[in-house]
C-alpha cells in the first residue's frame, strides 16, 4: 500500500512539474507575441508618421504653387487693367480734342 501511495505522489509531482513547465512555456510565448506586437505597432506608427509628414509636405507645396499662381495671375489682370485705362484715357482725350475742333468749327462757320 505504501508502494502504492509512493506511486501515485510520484505520479502527481511529475505531472505538476510538466504543469508547471507549459505554463512557463505558455507565458514565454505570450510574452514574445506581445513584444512582436508592440514592435509591430511601432513600426505602423512609424509608418503612419513618414506618411503623413510627407502628405503635409505635399499640400504645402502645392498651396506655393496655387500663391505664386494666383499672384502672377493678379499681376497679369492688373497690367491687363492699367492697359485698359490708358485706352479709355487715351479715346477721352481724342473725344475731347475733337469736340474742341468741332466747337471751333462750328464758332467759324457762324
Amino acid at each position: 500500500m505504501k508502494k502504492v501511495f509512493l506511486g501515485a505522489l510520484a505520479l502527481t509531482f511529475a505531472l505538476s512539474v510538466t504543469s508547471c513547465r507549459e505554463t512557463a512555456n505558455k507565458t514565454e510565448e505570450a510574452a514574445e507575441n506581445a513584444e512582436n506586437a508592440i514592435e509591430n505597432a511601432a513600426e505602423e506608427t512609424a509608418e503612419a508618421t513618414e506618411n503623413a509628414i510627407e502628405k503635409a509636405g505635399e499640400a504645402l507645396n502645392e498651396a506655393g504653387e496655387a500663391l505664386e499662381n494666383a499672384g502672377e495671375e493678379a499681376e497679369e489682370a492688373a497690367e491687363k487693367a492699367v492697359e485698359e485705362a490708358d485706352k479709355a484715357l487715351e479715346k477721352a482725350g481724342e473725344a475731347i480734342e475733337k469736340a474742341g475742333k468741332d466747337t471751333k468749327d462750328a464758332i467759324k462757320k457762324n
